[in-house]
């Protein structure tokens, strides 16, 4: 499986750390050795001083397509879900600086949190889905999948031109304002609504 990333999706995210604001939908990747593994605390890496939590609605594929039609991109997953994209923010400021990718600073080992999932079926309605990040109790981040510039079914119409999208693939689909750093013993809890979906220590 392939972990597929949107940068930028959010304007006040774009506002907060001063990017340009894009006209097509910023893609990364992340490899599967990214993936947090469950239960498993996350372990600041020693090439960074300064990792960044952003969390974002996850959205899981359930069959194979390329070249999908955003009118029929509904079919292609029926969970919802919620991570955090963690990133080496000083390292990806010293590689945007170059003009160099940014995979060392967003997809370093661990630094995919994949939580529960949620049935697609249980939301009224996918563009309005409020999501939430605590830091130790408080919160930190607020979300809500209206405010996407490119909602899902647009993103996957867009990656799928580029990526054939198999089964088992998760896209991460952006963060909104409020990204900060962490340290260690830190607590980290995400919501959708009020449903728990992940509940990480950091070291």
């Amino acid at each position: 499986m392939k972990i597929i990333c949107i940068g930028r999706n959010y304007a006040d995210h774009i506002k907060e750390l001063d990017n340009a604001k894009p006209t097509d939908p910023v893609i990364f990747l992340k490899p599967d050795t990214a993936i947090l593994l469950k239960k498993q605390p996350f372990f600041i890496p020693e090439f960074s001083n300064e990792v960044h939590h952003e969390v974002e609605l996850l959205v899981r594929i359930n069959r194979i397509g390329k070249h999908i039609d955003q009118k029929f991109a509904h079919k292609y997953y029926d969970e919802i879900g919620l991570g955090i994209d963690f990133t080496a923010r000083d390292l990806q400021t010293e590689l945007k600086e170059k003009g160099l990718p940014w995979e060392k600073a967003k997809a370093f080992d661990g630094s995919a949190v994949i939580g529960n999932f949620i049935d697609k079926e249980q939301f009224t309605d996918i563009n309005n889905i409020e999501f939430s990040l605590k830091k130790n109790g408080k919160t930190i981040q607020n979300g809500n999948s209206m405010l996407m510039m490119w909602k899902i079914d647009a993103l996957i119409e867009y990656i799928s031109k580029y990526f054939t999208l198999k089964i088992g693939d998760i896209i991460f689909t952006g963060t909104p304002a409020g990204v900060g750093s962490v340290k260690a013993d830190d607590v980290l809890t995400g919501y959708i609504g009020k449903t728990e979906m992940f509940s990480i220590k950091v070291k």
